[in-house]
Formats: C-alpha cells, sequence, structure tokens
C-alpha cells in the first residue's frame, strides 16, 4: 500500500479538504509502474472460421450468457470479434495476434477451436460445434474435457436418420432426395453418410452433394435441378448457417421443400427444422466463459449437451410450394410458424 498517513478524526472542514487533497496527490504521484498494477478489463478472443456477418443471434445470445455470470461488455470484460470468413488458413494467424494480446478466454466454433487447440495449451477455449467434440478430437471425454478445452455441443450431426425420416413424411412422393454436406467439415460429412445408412435402409434413393464455397453452392441447386430431386436435406454446419438466407432463397427459386438443423433457418422462411437451439448453446458459451473468468478451469466443467431437440415447420412456406403438411406433423411440430 502506498504511504499515506492513517486519519482517526478530521475536526472541521479545512482538515477534511486538506487529507482529501493529500491522497489525491498521493495517488496521482504514484510511479507508472505501481499504477499499472491496478487490475485490468479482461480480454475475451471471440474467433469463427466463417462470417460474422450473418451470427448477430450468436453474439447477442453469447452475450446474454455472460451477463447472466455478471460481465458486461464495455464494463467489465472487453470482447475482440475475428473471423476467418471462410478461409481457414488466415485462422493462426488471427490466433497468434489474439494470443500476443494477452487474451483471458477465447471462444470459438468448431473448425476455429481445432486451430486454437494447436495455438495454445494453456488459455481457456470454450467451444460451440454441431459435432462430436470426442470424435473430433476437441476434447477426452464429455465428462472431462481435459487440459485447456471445453465447451457446448448442440449435436446436428447426430440427427440425419431422423431428418431423413421427417422429410420423407413432409413430401412422401419424392423419389430422390437431396443432402447438401460441407466436403471440409468433418461433422457434417459424418451426418451425410448417416442419411445415406438411413436412405439404404428404407429404399429410398438420395445423392449426395458437396458445397464449400457459394459457387459449388448454386451448382449443388443445378444439380438438384437436373436430377429432379423431390426434396433436400441440408446437414448441420457453420458454413451453411452463415449462408442460411442463399440456402432458403435458393430453394425457394427451385422450389426444393428442404429441412434444416436449426430454427433460425425456418424462422428466416426456410420450410423445416430438426435440432436443439444454437442460440441457447452460445448462451450456454457464454455462461462457461464468465464462470473460467471467475476462476474455475475448463478441465472441471464438462461439456454441455441438449437435452431437447424441436421440430419446427413454417406453414407459409409450406404452402407456397403446395405441400398438405400431414395433421400429425403439426401436432408433433414444437412450433410452427403461421
Amino acid at each position: 500500500m502506498v504511504g499515506l498517513p492513517f486519519v482517526d478524526e478530521v475536526d472541521s472542514e479545512m482538515d477534511r479538504r486538506t487529507v482529501i487533497g493529500s491522497i489525491a496527490a498521493g495517488i496521482l504521484g504514484m510511479p507508472l509502474a505501481v499504477r499499472a498494477q491496478q487490475p485490468a478489463v479482461p480480454l475475451i478472443g471471440f474467433v469463427r472460421s466463417y462470417s460474422l456477418g450473418d451470427a448477430d443471434k450468436l453474439v447477442a445470445a453469447f452475450r446474454e450468457g455472460l451477463k447472466e455470470t455478471g460481465f458486461i461488455e464495455g464494463q467489465n470484460v472487453a470482447i475482440e470479434f475475428r473471423s476467418a470468413d471462410d478461409r481457414y488458413e488466415k485462422l493462426p494467424a488471427i490466433l497468434g495476434d489474439l494470443l500476443r494480446r494477452h487474451v483471458s478466454v477465447l471462444v470459438a466454433n468448431a473448425i476455429a477451436a481445432q486451430a486454437a487447440k494447436a495455438a495454445t495449451s494453456t488459455v481457456p477455449i470454450v467451444f460451440a460445434t454441431g459435432g462430436d467434440p470426442v470424435r473430433d478430437k476437441l476434447v477426452t471425454s464429455f465428462n472431462r474435457p481435459g487440459e485447456n478445452i471445453t465447451g457446448v455441443s448442440f449435436f446436428t450431426s447426430t440427427l440425419g436418420a431422423k431428418k431423413l425420416e421427417l422429410l420423407r413424411e413432409l413430401v412422401p412422393n419424392a423419389t430422390t432426395v437431396g443432402v447438401l454436406e460441407n466436403p471440409t467439415d468433418r461433422a457434417s460429412q459424418a451426418e451425410s453418410s448417416d442419411v445415406v445408412t438411413a436412405a439404404r435402409a428404407v429404399g429410398q434413393r438420395v445423392m449426395v452433394l458437396s458445397a464449400g464455397n457459394e459457387r459449388e453452392l448454386e451448382s449443388a441447386f443445378a444439380s438438384l435441378v437436373r436430377d429432379r430431386a423431390g426434396a433436400l436435406l441440408v446437414t448441420g454446419d457453420a458454413l451453411f448457417y452463415s449462408w442460411r438466407d442463399k440456402l432458403i432463397a435458393l430453394a425457394t427459386r427451385n422450389s426444393i421443400p428442404t429441412i434444416y438443423s436449426l430454427r433460425d433457418f425456418v424462422a428466416d422462411g426456410g420450410l423445416a427444422s430438426y435440432g436443439a437451439s444454437i442460440t441457447d448453446a452460445y448462451r450456454q458459451v457464454g455462461i462457461y466463459t464468465g464462470r473460467i473468468l471467475k476462476g474455475e478451469k475448463p478441465a472441471d466443467l464438462p461439456v454441455m449437451q441438449p437435452t431437447n431437440f424441436e421440430l419446427v415447420i413454417n406453414v407459409k412456406t409450406a404452402k407456397a410450394l403446395g405441400l398438405t403438411i400431414p395433421k400429425s406433423l403439426l401436432l408433433r411440430a414444437d412450433e410452427v410458424i403461421q
């Protein structure tokens, strides 16, 4: 503590002013090195391998989770938002810069989390993934993630067979169903493989289409139209989430009934979705980040998993496509968007 005189009692207004002035002068007279030791606001690095332009809902949910643990951006925590904009080779440089800035926690989607894990074994990492983090070698196990990393999985990549079942109910006359995968994402490919296996078991013809960039996305829809596919299943993937406006527009323009993994697609005009809430996942990521900032260790925080999955149907989109949704399916839906 700086050597300021102890004051037992102040007998007059003049004395009070004198003491206050002495304290202020003492603080201002501290060496810069001493003043620099005051606690700094913790810095969070929020990194995505894909664009941040379509991630407003995810960022808002993350901030809400932080707030629930007592951290508010601009008050007692700072956040640096970085994106590789679909160019994964940029991630090491982005992460290197954040590490040089001494971030307290790194928050990342699955692909960015892989790069973060390779970049540091000490700075805490909190991820959000639609895949299996054990299979993808992000963590050792769900209960004991180990080392400096933990997070939330909303498991979109495990729901391919169920989504195919629902799509066949929505479009029973579809002789061919397209499956859209991201060729650079293991979780997307795993879901695609599950769909193919499930389709083979029920005699459903499927065609697998890959899209890792927008040109390939346009080409995939051209193939669907050329081969007269009656419906499309979009695998859960962060890239497709960032493209959701384009995907919905292409499905609408080509009159292709499509099922997605996340409610946001249906709220924005898609036909149907089945999966957990990605916004709730990012809220949980915010909560975990706040708990780590308060001193908890990632290794002690089990990877969180969803407890329920929701079927969402957009009736307006169904009517535009000329589809009649079976009453039994509407009754089973968790949400029907008119």
